[in-house]
């Protein structure tokens, strides 16, 4: 069931996900008063937005309900991922080469941390009232999380040393440009991994059902 609740917390992922997007748009040169101040007032709004809209196309599909929390979760975790890579890459000089698939498992491994939290007590949250430790479900996390970091790290590796830089963009641009295809991939292996395996007795139990069912 989604609340107002719901899209305070939606609006606090957002206020996040600007926290760490500054590092990246610094590094793209696009960082100004302007911008700074943009992304602190529309990200927010954008990201609740997204949970109302979750919720309204619920009534039709309900995964929905949850996607769109995951999706605002997911969009935190990117700009975690792009806010380390970018201060290491920042540091290290380091913009492609076999040492960039060593420098994105930090920022990779810190998103997935908080990606496990925001999950398991918000996305997937468990309705059947059963206590259960916090880090019951960690294993099959951090299974499910293992091979998206895998799939993270070699496909920006490839990416930016496989294939030259396209659309007139320059290393830094195409490294992000990597991350992002990369972290497309990774948003929706992780949200088929976390939602049939790591947390398939959560949000998605019958209890769960029964409520976005009575909430239509």
């Amino acid at each position: 069931m989604i609340t107002k609740r719901d899209y305070l917390i939606g609006a606090g992922a957002g206020f996040l996900t600007a926290v760490f997007l500054l590092p990246t748009l610094y590094n793209l040169k696009y960082l100004n008063v302007a911008t700074g101040i943009a992304v602190f007032i529309c990200i927010p709004v954008l990201w609740a937005f997204g949970v109302w809209l979750g919720k309204f196309l619920g009534r039709w599909l309900k995964f929905f309900n949850q996607f769109g929390k995951y999706v605002a979760v997911g969009f935190l975790n990117t700009s975690i991922n792009f806010g380390i890579l970018n201060i290491l890459s920042i540091v290290t000089g380091t913009t492609a080469g076999l040492m960039l698939g060593g420098i994105s498992a930090p920022g990779f491994l810190l998103a997935a941390t908080n990606s496990y939290f925001w999950n398991k007590f918000w996305v997937f949250r468990d309705t059947s009232g059963v206590n259960e430790t916090v880090l019951k479900d960690l294993p099959k996390f951090a299974l499910v999380t293992f091979f998206g970091a895998l799939l993270n790290s070699v496909l920006i590796v490839y990416l930016t040393t496989y294939m030259e830089p396209r659309f007139g963009l320059d290393r830094s641009a195409w490294l992000n440009a990597a991350n992002v295809a990369a972290s497309a991939a990774v948003l929706i292996w992780n949200f088929l991994g976390y939602k049939f395996f790591a947390f398939s007795a959560k949000g998605g139990s019958a209890s769960g059902r029964n409520q976005y069912d009575a909430t239509g």
